[in-house]
């Protein structure tokens, strides 16, 4: 162990060097190949949960490694540096896990647990909504007593995985009969339960995970199937958007660092006028630059995980959401000007930054906007007044 909060200690250095000795086994061309084939990619998630990484953040008692989400970070930014970066990682595990852990029942954590741990088990998160996008307070998405059962029925868009998943996680709101509000709640659906369907949403990406629309027609779950209080699930909720925040952010600095790195190995060797064209500042600074902004991001990443693994879900708020903001601009620009360094190579298949132009841009998107971030620093950072 050491004192020094800037140096990760030996545990950390050994998790980062053994998932990215595992990523570098498998690379961006099997990850590419999956996307062409319609494949998933199996091998690599399979031997990731065999290793202990894809549930390093979940307790030990369900089978998970007892760390946190600092080093769950380490393993999404590592994979991701590889040019694989699995989106299941954010959601399963992160996302699902988390909340599972925090509020679920004894048997729900004994039911999903050690499966979501191993990777023998995954599950996709149901939020976002056709008319409601990042304003979840207007999710229409219903649930409604029926004796002790619940009966769910709704949509949801940009549902990431579905088809890979043994459930998704629900988020909903029960009508309270007394006074008719609307709270949410959370639910496990399994993906087989009557009355739930999902289309496939084609996407100009390429990327073995795909994206889906989600249709709940009168599904029936039991009672066992509610996650925690039905009161009290917005703090339940935000308790898991933290995580994914984090995640995201680690996402983005991995892609940020793959092509970084395939700009630095290219105009180190590319020779114009008798000199690599490294030499130029030109090009050379942009590049720097990049790294800078990408440092100061994942710092901002290992202050939300480790305020988050401390418990203070309020405190890790603003530094994950700072921390994705941050990752996704770096990302973008670096991505951008890594295929600018590399001129026409930049586009070709050969080198493989092409592709991360789309992935990238992700970064900005998705899970949260980076408009949505600007809103929610001005009012709680600043102290400004609600724009929306």
């Amino acid at each position: 162990m050491t004192d020094n909060p800037f140096v990760e200690t030996t545990e950390r250095s050994e998790l980062r060097a053994a998932v990215a000795g595992l990523a570098a086994k498998y690379g961006q061309d099997y990850f590419r190949e999956c996307a062409r084939e319609g494949r998933k990619t199996d091998e690599l998630w399979r031997e990731a949960g065999q290793l202990g990484f894809i549930g390093v953040n979940l307790p030990e008692q369900y089978g998970g490694g007892g760390a946190g989400m600092y080093e769950l970070a380490i393993v999404m930014e590592e994979i991701a540096a590889a040019g694989t970066g699995l989106l299941m990682l954010v959601v399963s595990p992160a996302i699902c896990g988390n909340i599972i852990a925090r509020f679920g029942t004894e048997e729900q954590k004994q039911k999903w647990l050690p499966g979501l741990a191993e990777g023998t088990l995954t599950m996709a998160f149901g939020i976002t909504e056709p008319d409601a996008g990042s304003n979840s307070h207007q999710i229409t998405t219903t649930a409604r007593r029926d004796g002790s059962d619940w009966i769910l029925n709704g949509q949801k868009v940009f549902i990431s995985g579905v088809d890979q998943a043994d459930a998704v996680l629900i988020v909903g709101r029960t009508e309270d009969a007394k006074t008719g509000k609307l709270k949410p709640a959370l639910f496990i659906l399994p993906t087989d339960a009557p009355g739930f369907t999902y289309t496939l949403i084609e996407m100009e990406l390429q990327n073995p995970e795909k994206q889906f629309q989600l249709f709940l027609d009168d599904v029936r779950l039991p009672a066992d199937a509610l996650v925690g209080s039905e009161d009290a699930a917005l703090s339940q909720l935000f308790a898991g958007l933290n995580p994914e925040r984090i995640m995201a952010a680690a996402s983005a600095v991995g892609m940020g660092r793959f092509a970084l790195d395939k700009a630095v190995a290219y105009i180190s060797d590319r020779t114009v006028w008798k000199a690599p064209i490294a030499t130029h500042q030109a090009i050379s600074h942009p590049l720097a630059q990049g790294k800078i902004e990408l440092e100061m991001a994942k710092l901002m990443m290992q202050k939300a995980a480790t305020l988050y693994d401390a418990g203070d879900d309020w405190g890790a708020a603003e530094p994950a959401n700072m921390a994705k903001y941050a990752a996704a601009e770096a990302c973008v620009k670096i991505v951008d000007q890594a295929v600018h360094s590399l001129g026409g190579n930049g586009l070709t298949s050969e080198y493989g930054l092409a592709p991360m132009l789309s992935l990238a841009r992700i970064a900005r998107i998705a899970p949260v906007s980076r408009e949505m971030i600007l809103n929610f620093v001005a009012q709680t950072s600043l102290g400004l007044p609600k724009s929306y």
